[in-house]
This record gives structure tokens, C-alpha cells and sequence, in this order.
């Protein structure tokens, strides 16, 4: 099936003067004009082609890269406005259309909007709506402490920076987490994921080195509490010094790491043990941490 306003792999069909034909399956054969098509390919070949609608709603290829695909925010400038709605420049000669029921406040010729590109259901044509709030976070996230993402930087609040996240959730990198680095608003920046919240919103970083150093850790304790029968006699409330002695590492980290085992619905914590959280969880029994003196 032809995936509409984005990449697609195609075989060439035949070759004529103004192009070729690529097979698009049940949407028939699609041309890709010849001012597109490089070297010299032959029916049978595959190339990887970007599928959209031309000025008269034919399917048609390029090899050209849009500046937004389906599915994906992007900053668009405004070419023309009429009485069918705002056209963006996307990168493809045929501009993108922004009806006026998809737009926040009307748009001016010039100006430069966030939307989010879309293929409407009744026309089947590509379109894009600057009411990006209803294209994110439809579904919760799923990544781990640490993960790389990339980040479409779009506001700034009293906390810090609003951002989307892979095209998909809410993140908000605070003031005190861009370490120096030069976040501007309509950029789109690698960071890392400090934490889910409860909301689906995510917590962000620019520098992976705290999450990156709490995630090993947490590892290292989970593996700790594992091999010793499922029960660790430390917790958020042991000394310093003990939680030094044990795992090479400061208080805080600890209590990051424990806390997101406890998140992730790994460990239960009490105030003088951690334990695995599982129902045949062993009883307690003498362990590596009793031969930490305690203070």
C-alpha cells in the first residue's frame, strides 16, 4: 500500500521520455518525472521515491526531500493566503495547504508557523494544522532513563522549554538542565530522557552524563538485589557511608536509582531493606551488607 506523504520503495514499471512509471499496486502506476530521475534505471529496479499529490490530485514521485513528511512538525513559511486557507512552502512545487479550520489565528503571507502535516481523511490530500495540541500525546511513552531522542524545541515557559518529542509526546527540557548549551525555540536538539511522568509529559536533559551514570547504576543494584535471594538490607534511609561502601557512589544517585526500580515496578522499598517485587519475594536472610559496619 502507497504511504501517502512519505517515503516509498517502488519498482520501475517502464521508462518513457518524460519519466518513469513506478508500480504504486493497488493506486496504479505513478510517474516520476524525468527531471527527477538520475542515472539510468530499469524496469525492475527499485528506487525510494517520496509520494505526493500533484496540482491536479494524481499521485505523483520525486527524489526531492520535502521539508515535512507526514506525521511530522515542522516550521513552514507562508507563500500565499486565499479563500481556501494559508499555502506553506514544504520544498515541493506543489505548496501545502493549511485550511482555515486548521489554523490557531490566520495566517499572513511570510509568516513562519509550527504544524503538524497530516493526509485528510475525506480528500486524501496532504495537509498540515498549526493546532499541533491535538496531535501530541496520544498515547504514553515508553522510554527508558537515558534515551536519546530528538526534541522540536517550540516554547518557552516560567519552568523552561516545551519541546516535542519524536514527533509523538510533550517534553519539557527545564532552564537548569541546557547546561549552557544554546536551545532556541523552533530548532529541533538531541536530549536525553531524565523521566516519564505520571501525565505521559516528559522530563528532558542535554547532557546524558547524570541520567546515563543513574541508569547504570540502578542496573548495578538490581543485579545486586538479585543475586542476593531478591532482599538488599540498604535503603533511601541507610548512612552514607554504608550506601558508599556498597555501590562506590553518593546518597543522591542512589536514591535516583532506587526510585526509578520503584517506578518501573521492579523493587519495593522500606525503610530498612529493598527487596524484589514479586509475590515469592525469599525470606530475609543474612546478606552482603551485614558485613558493613554500620555506623
Amino acid at each position: 500500500m502507497i504511504r501517502l506523504g512519505e517515503y516509498n520503495t517502488l519498482k520501475v514499471v517502464k521508462t518513457v521520455d518524460f519519466g518513469l512509471y513506478l508500480d504504486g499496486g493497488e493506486a496504479g502506476e505513478i510517474l516520476l518525472p524525468a527531471r527527477y530521475v538520475s542515472g539510468s534505471p530499469q524496469p525492475g529496479d527499485e528506487l525510494s521515491v517520496f509520494i505526493y499529490n500533484d496540482s491536479e490530485d494524481r499521485l505523483i514521485a520525486t527524489t526531492e526531500t520535502p521539508l515535512a513528511t507526514v506525521g511530522t512538525f515542522a516550521y513552514l513559511r507562508v507563500t500565499e493566503v486565499n479563500k481556501v486557507g494559508a499555502f506553506l512552502q514544504w520544498g515541493l512545487p506543489k505548496d501545502l495547504l493549511v485550511p482555515f479550520r486548521e489554523q490557531r489565528a490566520r495566517m499572513r503571507q511570510g509568516g513562519v508557523y509550527l504544524v503538524y502535516v497530516y493526509v485528510d481523511d475525506a480528500t486524501r490530500r496532504i495537509a498540515a494544522s498549526a493546532k499541533i495540541e491535538k496531535f501530541i500525546g496520544n498515547k504514553f511513552p515508553d522510554y527508558a532513563p537515558g534515551t536519546k531522542v530528538k526534541a522540536l524545541v517550540y516554547g518557552h515557559v516560567e519552568l523552561g522549554y516545551r519541546c516535542i518529542v519524536d514527533n509523538l509526546y510533550h517534553g519539557l527540557i527545564y532552564d537548569n538542565e541546557t547546561f549552557g548549551a544554546d536551545v532556541e525555540v523552533g530548532t529541533e536538539i538531541n536530549a536525553y530522557v531524565k523521566r516519564v511522568r505520571d501525565d505521559g509529559k516528559i522530563d528532558l536533559t542535554i547532557s546524558p552524563a547524570v541520567t546515563v551514570r543513574v541508569e547504570r547504576l540502578a542496573k548495578r543494584i538490581l543485579d545486586t538485589v538479585r543475586a542476593n535471594n531478591g532482599l538488599l538490607q540498604v535503603s533511601d534511609h541507610s548512612p552514607s557511608e554504608q550506601i558508599q561502601a556498597l555501590f562506590q557512589c553518593s546518597k543522591k544517585d542512589f536514591k535516583k536509582a532506587i526510585g526509578q526500580l520503584y517506578k518501573q515496578h521492579l523493587i519495593t522499598i522500606a525503610p530498612d531493606h529493598i527487596a524484589l517485587q514479586q509475590a515469592d519475594c525469599p525470606p530475609p536472610h543474612i546478606g552482603i551488607t551485614d558485613s558493613i559496619a554500620k555506623p
